[in-house]
């Protein structure tokens, strides 16, 4: 996407109204700590030599965020050196142990993605005992070994054994129920976004947070930032965001699945309550009417600035993270699986899919219903691990990303089912009132009977072996 230096001091500005808004609901924020975990991605060169890299690691690496005044409102327990390591463990550690040495002070705990602050807490799970080695003794692990974090965390290392006693107390129980108001008491609300495709992981995150409000600040996205929740302790379900005009060029397309007429985009004053449109934009940076590719639902208007839900990602059909899978790139990626199933006699005879977020981290679950023509010589366990591989393969680049160097997502799993499973699946839809004439097999599906009648039918199940190709170039 492109972008301009301009372009930040209009992100700027809407990160400055992010806590005057929260302090309206959530008094004392200047008192404490917020414990964030933020991460950068690597770069690449466009062949004409600019700079590429993710929104957010452009910001992270700006005088912006680097050389931002003191503002008692918005202090990290990170320090700008962790955050700034592209080096996922280390970056990761070195913010783990700065929340834990200030767990008293921290009012708040987020990250930028539900699913990002669930890592954390899973890596919570694998590394406290060494977390806690480093507390008791003020020292660093080896395996942190970037000179400037380790520079960075010079001055808040300090033996402190009845810390590293409380983080073995609590870590090592089988219970971590509410882990995070445990570990850090005085937490107040969680940081996160959970709408879109981050609804999915709200009740993981009730659990480990023992309930606590979750707050949805800003609405944004690569291409713009678009505007602010000025109800941010609502619950997730009812957040919706109110535009900020000065942002872009805001226009909206009808969203009307009865006509395939073309339609007349409408201004930002001009939408009505109710409604849904898909976000059209017109940036600085130069992007023309621009369609973003989000569904929006009018839900009222602050002054005369509309506020809209976020309904859904047009022709998304997996997400894990920052992931978009769509339904032709999914059929690509088991098309070119399914060749390798052909010395073998086999091919794919139906799919779906979903996103299983049940362990940390997600990852894709793809249900395959196999035609074999001779069984005894079908493909074997090698084969559909290979094949398992080869999708990862003919996925995009974000998701090979989030793959090899993020671990944001675990190895994409093949389900096999038994013969005659999706017909099964036809029968159940027909029986909640689908027309047989125009019923097609779902290429993702969410709903908890569906996916139970699937997994009653599986029988193999197959991991990737192996992380796909991913360089910062590809």
């Amino acid at each position: 996407m492109p972008t301009i230096r301009e372009e930040l001091d209009r992100r700027e500005l809407l990160y400055s109204l992010l806590m005057p808004v929260m302090s309206l609901y959530v008094p004392g924020l200047d008192k404490g700590k917020g414990l964030y975990f933020l991460f950068v991605k690597s770069e690449s060169k466009t062949p004409g030599g600019l700079t590429a890299r993710p929104v957010l690691t452009s910001y992270y690496k700006s005088d912006h965020f680097r050389s931002r005044p003191f503002d008692a409102y918005n202090i990290y327990t990170s320090p700008t050196a962790a955050i700034l390591c592209a080096d996922s463990f280390q970056s990761m550690y070195s913010q783990m142990l700065c929340g834990l040495y200030a767990r008293l002070d921290v009012l708040r705990v987020g990250a930028v993605f539900a699913s990002g602050l669930l890592r954390a807490i899973r890596f919570l799970q694998l590394h406290w005992e060494s977390l806690a080695r480093d507390i008791e003794t003020g020292t660093l692990t080896d395996r942190v070994a970037d000179p400037s974090v380790r520079d960075s965390l010079a001055g808040v290392l300090s033996p402190d054994p009845g810390l590293a006693r409380f983080i073995v107390d609590e870590c090592s129980k089988d219970n971590w129920a509410g882990i995070i108001t445990r570990v850090w008491p005085n937490t107040k609300y969680l940081d996160v976004i959970v709408t879109g495709a981050m609804a999915q992981y709200i009740p993981t995150l009730e659990y480990y947070s023992g309930g606590i409000p979750m707050a949805c600040t800003m609405y944004a996205s690569s291409e713009c930032y678009f505007g602010l929740n000025l109800q941010p302790m609502c619950k997730p379900s009812e957040v919706s965001y109110t535009i900020m005009p000065n942002m872009a060029y805001f226009e909206f397309l009808p969203v009307d699945s009865s006509s395939s007429e073309p339609t007349t985009l409408v201004e930002l004053a001009s939408v009505e309550v109710g409604k849904e449109y898909e976000l059209v934009i017109t940036t600085y940076a130069g992007l023309y009417r621009y369609r973003v590719g989000d569904v929006l639902r009018v839900t009222g208007f602050h002054n005369a600035a509309p506020s809209f839900r976020f309904v859904r990602r047009k022709n998304v059909l997996l997400s894990i993270e920052s992931d978009k899978t769509d339904e032709s790139e999914l059929q690509r990626a088991v098309e070119c699986a399914s060749e390798l199933m052909r010395p073998h006699g086999a091919s794919v005879a139906e799919y779906t899919s979903q996103a299983d977020t049940s362990s940390i981290p997600g990852h894709y679950v793809v249900y395959w219903e196999l035609l074999v023509r001779d069984p005894s010589a079908g493909p074997g366990r090698d084969v559909l691990e290979r094949c398992c591989l080869e999708m990862e393969e003919a996925m995009n680049a974000v998701y090979r990303q989030s793959r090899v160097a993020d671990g944001s997502i675990g190895p994409l799993e093949i389900r096999v089912v038994r013969s005659g499973t999706f017909e099964e699946l036809m029968d159940y839809a027909i029986s909640r009132g689908a027309s047989i004439n125009q019923y097609k097999v779902p290429r993702c599906v969410n709903f908890t009977p569906i996916i139970e009648l699937l997994d009653s039918r599986v029988e193999s199940a197959h991991f990737s072996p192996a992380c796909p190709n991913w360089t910062p170039h590809t």
